[in-house]
């Protein structure tokens, strides 16, 4: 069943940091939505409401219906900014979406497979996550809760890139569209750093017994 978020929020006139603190005070969110040629408006959120959605991962890469005021407005979180040492949310910006227009978004990546990864199962390498969302761009229709990653062929030293990425119809990585330098790697097996210096460390001590068994002068022979 598709996953559907629903938050409410009334439009505010008293705006300015002092309005923002007092909003704060009284467990509520200062915010604003802008933008599909609209004006934008400030608007005031339930705290609790708001931090309850933020709990699932989904939230952040799916289409929101925002009612502001009991009107209902298709948005996507745009900017959420939240207090540096508490588990409090201090303002978050929503962006209202047309169904005509590309959307921006970071979607997560989800890998599968990592378990039988031949680089894994068989190699003994450790798998390293090097990014955990891509930036893609679709119309609002298209847009995907997340990208899976399938590494179960994946095997030791092994990569997989932003354009091995299985994306559905519709949807674009811009990152791709400036060259094949950007064509990055999102996951790789490699062996774990200590298994890595056991393999080296052999060869490196072997060339100074090369050296001293050169040195050595065989029986029998005088060194002068």
């Amino acid at each position: 069943m598709a996953i559907s978020f629903e938050l409410n929020a009334e439009a505010r006139t008293d705006v300015g940091k002092g309005a923002s603190r007092r909003l704060r005070r009284e467990e509520k969110v200062p915010a604003v939505v802008y933008g599909a040629g609209k004006d934008a408006v400030s608007l005031t959120m339930q705290h609790n409401e708001l931090m309850h959605a933020l709990e699932n991962e989904a939230f952040y890469s799916h289409i929101l219906d925002l009612k502001v005021n009991g009107k209902g407005e298709q948005v996507i979180l745009r900017d959420l900014q939240r207090h540096p040492s508490k588990p409090r949310i201090l303002h978050a910006d929503f962006q209202r979406v047309s169904a005509s227009e590309k959307i921006h978004m970071h979607v997560p990546l989800h890998f599968i497979g990592e378990e039988v990864a031949p680089g894994v199962k068989i190699d003994g390498g450790i798998v390293s996550h090097l990014k955990n969302d891509v930036e893609i761009t679709c119309l609002p229709k298209d847009l995907p809760e997340y990208i899976e990653v399938d590494i179960s062929n994946l095997g030791l030293n092994e990569s997989v890139h932003l354009s091995e990425l299985k994306l559905a119809a519709g949807v674009e990585i811009p990152e791709l569209a400036l060259g094949e330098e950007h064509d990055h790697a999102v996951v790789s097996i490699h062996l774990p750093r200590a298994a890595k210096e056991a393999e080296e460390t052999p060869e490196a001590e072997a060339a100074p017994e090369a050296e001293a068994s050169a040195e050595k002068p065989a029986e029998g022979e005088s060194k002068d």
